[in-house]
C-alpha cells in the first residue's frame, strides 16, 4: 500500500463511543475521504474506524481494514452518542445500537445439527446487526438443537423452525430453507453458518451489495478477505477445492466454495433446485455454477472467515470425495449446455 493512503491518526485526538451512562467504550477515527484510508496496524483494538457509507466502508476492507472496526453511520460527528454504536459487553465487538434496516424483507439461514452452544448466541447477534427472519434447519440433531431452537422462536416473532427427520447433508438442509422462503414474501435469502465462522456484522454489507447483484458471495480469497485460526490442513483444503472447482468450471469466480451468500428471490425462483443433487460443501459450487449459467450478476465481498468458536466441524473425507466426483460432472454437463438451452 502506498504511505500516502495512512493518515495521521492522532489518539489525542479520537473520538469516543460511549456506552450507557457515558463511559468510554471505545476510540473512534472518522474518514471520510478514500486518500484517508490507513494502514490496518494503525489501529489500536480499543479503535474502529467511523465512515458515512459502505461503500466507503468496502474501500478500507479492500486495504485490510478488518471489518468489525468499521461503523458504518450518516449520523453526524457532533451527536454525543456518535456514531450509533458500543462494544459488546459479551463478546466485545463493536455492534449498532439499534439493527441495520433495509428497504427489502430477508431471511437468515441457519442450518444446524449438534449447534446448542452456538445458536442463542448466534441469533441474538443477527438480530444485533440486522433487522431480519431467521429460519432454523435442524437436522433431528442429537444435542437438542432443534428444540432449543423451538424455545427461541417463542421468544422472538423473527425465528421460525423447520425440523427434518434425519442428517442429509448441507445441501438438502438449505434447499429445504430455500424452498420454505420462496412460499412467503422474502426479497432476499442468505446463506450463513450456525458456528460464528461467518461474521454477523458483515450481514449489513452483504444485504446492502444485493442491490446491484443476483448473487453476493463472501469470499476469503480476494482484496479483504481471509481466513483466521485455520490450520494448515484446512487452508490446504481449502485452496485445493477451490483451485479444483476453477480448472473445471473457470475462474470467473475467486471463492467458489464460500458459505455465506445472499440470493435474490427472483434467482432462486429461477433455478430447479429439485434437481440440485449436491449434499456436502460442494453444493455451493453447485448453486454458484447454476446461479451463473442463468446469466445471474455474481459479486464477491471480502469477508474473513474465523473458524468455530465452539462444536465440531462437519468437514470430512465423504465431502471432500463427493466435490472430486461432482465438480467433473458440471463441467461435462456444462459442454452440452452450450449446445442446448440450459435447465437450472
Amino acid at each position: 500500500m502506498s504511505p500516502s493512503l495512512t493518515p495521521n491518526l492522532s489518539r489525542d485526538s479520537a473520538s469516543p463511543i460511549l456506552g450507557e451512562g457515558g463511559s468510554l467504550i471505545i476510540r473512534c477515527h472518522h474518514v471520510t475521504n478514500p486518500a484517508e484510508i490507513p494502514t490496518a496496524e494503525v489501529l489500536e483494538p480499543d479503535e474502529a474506524i467511523v465512515v458515512g457509507t459502505f461503500e466507503l466502508a468496502e474501500t478500507l476492507i479492500a486495504h485490510g481494514i478488518d471489518s468489525a472496526q468499521i461503523a458504518v453511520s450518516s449520523l453526524p460527528s457532533s451527536d454525543p452518542a456518535c456514531p450509533g454504536y458500543v462494544r459488546d459487553a459479551l463478546s466485545g465487538n463493536l455492534a449498532p445500537l439499534v439493527p441495520f434496516c433495509f428497504n427489502r424483507s430477508s431471511l437468515v439461514i441457519l442450518p444446524t445439527y449438534n449447534e446448542q452452544q452456538n445458536l442463542p448466541a448466534m441469533i441474538e447477534a443477527i438480530r444485533t446487526y440486522l433487522a431480519t427472519d431467521i429460519l432454523v434447519v435442524d437436522d433431528n440433531s442429537p444435542d437438542g438443537t432443534g428444540l432449543l431452537a423451538d424455545k427461541l422462536s417463542q421468544q422472538h416473532t423473527s425465528v421460525h423452525v423447520l425440523h427434518r427427520a434425519q442428517k442429509q447433508g448441507l445441501g438438502p438442509a438449505y434447499i429445504a430453507g430455500f424452498q420454505w422462503a420462496l412460499t412467503r414474501h422474502y426479497q432476499l435469502i442468505i446463506e450463513m453458518d450456525c458456528d460464528f465462522s461467518h461474521a454477523p456484522w458483515d450481514l449489513p454489507r452483504m444485504v446492502h451489495r444485493s442491490a446491484t447483484a443476483d448473487l453476493v458471495i463472501g469470499s476469503r480469497y480476494i482484496p479483504g478477505g481471509g481466513t483466521e485460526n485455520w490450520t494448515q490442513r484446512r487452508r490446504l483444503v481449502s485452496r485445493l477445492g477451490n483451485a479444483y472447482a476453477s480448472m473445471f468450471l473457470g475462474s470467473t469466480l475467486h471463492d467458489w466454495t464460500g458459505g455465506f451468500r445472499c440470493f435474490r428471490r427472483e434467482l432462486l425462483a429461477e433455478m430447479n433446485l429439485p434437481a440440485v443433487k449436491a449434499k456436502g460443501y460442494v453444493f455451493q459450487v453447485e448453486m454458484a455454477w447454476r446461479a451463473r449459467q442463468t446469466g445471474a450478476v455474481i459479486a464477491e465481498l471480502p469477508i474473513r472467515f474465523r473458524d468455530r468458536l465452539r462444536g465440531q466441524s462437519k468437514l470430512g473425507w465423504p465431502t471432500i470425495i463427493e466435490a472430486v466426483k461432482e465438480v467433473p460432472r458440471m463441467y461435462w454437463r456444462q459442454s452440452v449446455y452450450r449446445k442446448y438451452p440450459f435447465q437450472p
